[in-house]
């Protein structure tokens, strides 16, 4: 249905592949939409450890391609192979796909390799990749890394619906956006989104202040920085962090509000992609 990218001009960390496991993740529990979380990160397991164990990472699961198990390192390199032989289906892509909540969220592993010609060499296939399990997947959610080529950077930006652009709470980051912007038309498509991942609501650059600054219509969405979950992203126990907040009945509590501010950021990219399916 729709490809959601998570991306970052800023050379230093903005919270990106945190943000887009927070979001993905809720979304996955509070709504009965199928969901691929794609990494592509080269030498990175950060998002990987948002579910497993770091030993576990590699280790775990069996993909499964039809009714045979396959063994894999990682979902790109069988799966490259595959299509490369043309043997593809809808599902082909959740085949080789490890899965998090059952009908609901799955992820696809980062390359093995820690070669990075070798990651050049597989990157061209991700747009292939994500067009296909664009017709299984209710939503899929791209951590674009910076490290992938910008060629094939730019396609799986063209292809996807909704870019969300992660900015920091520094005001450098935040003018160089607005130049960005001016020199270059594909930041002013009304599917860029911006978002600010380790956000601290008490700082001057809040969202209200900088959606102001860079005149944005709506509010921009957010990602808190929370100890809580900072820590279970590092253990592999995201899902359980957020399951835990959800029983929480003080609206005060800082676990309750992280939540709520996922729920906006939630609700702000579904109306997003209304209003995009709105003028086709």
């Amino acid at each position: 249905m729709a490809i959601i990218t998570f991306y970052s001009n800023e050379k230093k960390e903005t919270g990106q592949t945190l943000s887009l496991a927070a979001i993905a993740s809720f979304m996955a529990i509070e709504h009965n939409y199928k969901i691929l979380i794609v990494s592509t990160n080269f030498n990175d397991i950060s998002l990987e450890n948002c579910f497993w164990e770091y030993s576990k990472i590699r280790s775990i699961g069996v993909f499964n391609q039809g009714n045979a198990s396959v063994g894999l390192d990682s979902g790109i390199e069988g799966l490259i192979k595959v299509l490369n032989s043309n043997r593809t289906s809808n599902e082909i892509v959740k085949n080789y796909s490890r899965t998090i909540l059952k009908d609901r969220l799955d992820v696809f592993l980062s390359p093995a390799t820690e070669d990075y010609e070798e990651y050049v060499e597989m990157t061209p296939y991700y747009k292939t990749i994500l067009q296909s399990a664009n017709r299984y997947y209710d939503l899929i959610f791209v951590d674009l890394s910076k490290k992938i080529p910008e060629k094939d950077a730019d396609d799986i930006k063209q292809i996807s619906d909704i870019v969300m652009l992660n900015l920091t709470q520094r005001l450098k980051t935040i003018n160089e956006f607005a130049e960005l912007r001016e020199k270059d038309d594909f930041y002013k498509m009304k599917k860029v989104m911006l978002a600010i991942g380790r956000y601290d609501r008490f700082s001057k650059y809040n969202n209200k202040n900088v959606s102001r600054y860079l005149k944005e219509k709506k509010l921009i969405s957010v990602v808190p920085y929370n100890t809580l979950f900072f820590e279970a992203c590092s253990e592999g126990k995201i899902i359980d962090f957020l399951l835990s907040s959800k029983k929480i009945t003080d609206e005060t509590d800082r676990n309750s509000m992280f939540l709520k501010d996922l729920k906006e950021d939630t609700n702000a990219i579904n109306f997003k992609l209304q209003e995009l399916q709105m003028k086709f």
